[in-house]
């Protein structure tokens, strides 16, 4: 369904479309609370500039998805053909991003790149998780609903 069949269906008006972005909050919250349980834990274990690895990494992993998240809603809602180039190019931008903070951070330093790395593959593993409960639990239509009636 296109955007001008979407602005002109008596059903449901293109803001209430299928595009939104409710499952970041999930992602978010579970991300903050297995980095409030795994950083301390970390840092007691492994030392701080691991827990520091943890945090950072928890950081990008969830930027990177609010910016997919919100490129792929943004580019649904003016029409669902844009959103497959819209992440492609969010991908493309955000791996350049990725290359450059990852070769910024000194081999021996401040922080525990081995940990960041880890941190970064449980993260997204823990999203694409989140991601895929959203969708599975989720009633996706295959053609809009008609509104409720008027009470």
């Amino acid at each position: 369904m296109n955007a001008a069949s979407r602005e002109t269906s008596p059903r449901m008006p293109a803001e209430e479309a299928g595009w939104d972005v409710s499952f970041l909050r999930v992602g978010a919250l579970a991300t903050g609370a297995v980095t409030a349980v795994a950083a301390p834990v970390t840092g007691l274990v492994a030392g701080w500039d691991a827990a520091l690895g943890v945090v950072l990494g928890a950081v990008v992993v969830t930027a990177f998805f609010v910016v997919s998240g919100v490129v792929v809603a943004w580019a649904g809602r003016i029409d669902d053909a844009f959103t497959l180039p819209a992440a492609m190019g969010a991908f493309f931008v955000k791996a350049i991003v990725l290359f450059g903070l990852l070769n910024a951070l000194p081999e021996d330093g401040w922080l525990d790149r081995l940990t960041l790395a880890w941190s970064v593959i449980v993260g997204a593993l823990l999203w694409s998780a989140v991601q895929l409960r959203w969708v599975w639990t989720r009633p996706l239509y295959y053609v809009q609903p008609p509104r409720p009636p008027a009470s």
